[in-house]
């Protein structure tokens, strides 16, 4: 897009250059010869008009009473009836001729050299030559920071769209002054608080179908149970029947949810999530220090996780706003490998969560502070999502950990170890 841009804009002006640049030069050029022409004319009348007075009063023609309205370098022809007269050197090939005809029947000749009458115009061509160079290149630079500034927001509009199909539904407050592309953030906006609330009400129906469906075969296999265990052959037959297609039914439940999941999770590749992490410090660094507060990292290298970049990277910026809007102190971002997962600690120096609120923390619509209730329930949803899990290890000061699955060895073969930064 800025390349079209450039181009569109340079081709505008190497045009207008062309039009204007054409005309120009060639009415300069023919300016500096009309300017010495007249001259000349204007040079050769008074020569006439001083020559006639002399022949009027009978007296001989003497050239030396003109000689200063001579050019240097030009040569003065008289023609008269009975004689002619020359004065100046040869002005060489081609030169600018200029006659006019004298009162007492004949002419005067003026020839001068055309040497500094092309040089002039060299250098007026030159001139114009410069101005139409210096127009190009203060052209360029327009076009530059013209095809900056309107791809540059084109750009950031594009990657929030990718982020926000990849699962990254946080609002950007980042706007760009132009009034088509600041709809279509706050529509994208919009949109990722939609989707938010679409991907936890998804994952509440298959959580409560797969409780309900869970809970009423349990209760099935008790009953199935106690009919096989009776002393009725026929009936113990039959609950036995019935109770190994409960059993499908409930492997089919478990295979039907593992492959809800898997679809879900994608997306999910080994990444190093150690610079991912640093990247979204980076980014809370100074709203926490607006606040008067700071956020230490501690961090270890080559974290290698099978997850999915926008999710985590969402993830982490919930749980970090949580601490910003309801912590106090200094906020820690942590990482570690341990028991077969990758563990991502935030926590803060506040007062916590109170224990009569922590097993509601995660339920949608729930908050203790007046918040909508949804941040912390969409973050667990997309670690699941994932195969993760997202928990409060600590309630006071408030501590969230984020278990992550270990990439496995068959995944790491032949992918980079280290992960590309996330677009912002």
């Amino acid at each position: 897009m800025r390349r079209r841009i450039l181009q569109a804009t340079l081709l505008a002006v190497a045009v207008t250059a062309v039009v204007l640049g054409l005309p120009l030069g060639f009415s300069a050029l023919k300016l500096v010869q009309d300017i010495t022409v007249n001259d000349l004319s204007t040079r050769a009348q008074q020569i006439a008009t001083r020559l006639d007075e002399q022949i009027a009063a009978q007296s001989p023609v003497d050239l030396a009473a003109v000689r200063l309205a001579v050019p240097d370098g030009a040569r003065l022809i008289v023609r008269t009836q009975g004689h002619d007269y020359a004065y100046g050197p040869d002005p060489g090939e081609e030169p600018l001729v200029e006659s006019v005809p004298m009162v007492q029947s004949g002419t005067v000749t003026l020839a001068a050299p055309s040497g500094p009458v092309r040089t002039q115009q060299i250098q007026v061509a030159g001139l114009v030559l410069l101005l139409v160079v210096l127009s190009a290149g203060t052209g360029m630079i327009v076009a530059s920071v013209t095809a900056r500034r309107l791809s540059d927001p084109l750009r950031h509009v594009a990657a929030r769209a990718a982020r926000l199909g990849a699962g990254d539904f946080r609002a950007d407050p980042q706007r760009h002054q132009v009034p088509e592309l600041d709809r279509v953030a706050d529509a994208l906006d919009a949109s990722g608080a939609a989707l938010s609330q679409l991907v936890q009400r998804e994952r509440e129906l298959v959580g409560d179908v797969s409780h309900q469906l869970r809970s009423r075969l349990t209760a099935l296999h008790l009953r199935l149970e106690t009919l096989a265990a009776t002393n009725d052959p026929d009936v113990a037959e039959d609950a036995g029947a019935a109770l190994e297609q409960a059993e499908r039914l409930s492997g089919v439940l478990d295979d039907l949810l593992a492959a809800a999941t898997a679809a879900r999770a994608r997306d999910a590749a080994p990444l190093d999530i150690s610079t991912l992490l640093c990247d979204v410090a980076a980014e809370w660094r100074e709203p926490l220090k607006a606040e008067g507060r700071t956020l230490r990292v501690k961090v270890e290298e080559e974290l290698l996780a099978r997850v999915t970049p926008t999710r985590l990277r969402e993830t982490i910026g919930v749980l970090l706003d949580n601490a910003l809007r309801h912590g106090e102190g200094t906020v820690t971002l942590a990482a570690r490998q341990g028991g077969g997962t990758v563990v991502v600690e935030v926590s803060d120096a506040g007062t916590g969560v109170p224990d009569e609120l922590v097993p509601y923390v995660f339920d949608r619509g729930f908050s203790g502070h007046g918040s909508t209730g949804v941040g912390l329930a969409l973050a667990r949803a997309l670690v699941e999502a994932d195969g993760g899990r997202l928990e409060l290890s600590q309630a006071r000061p408030a501590m969230f950990e984020v278990f992550l699955p270990v990439a496995r060895a068959d995944d790491v073969l032949g992918l980079p170890w280290k992960s590309e930064p996330t677009p912002r």
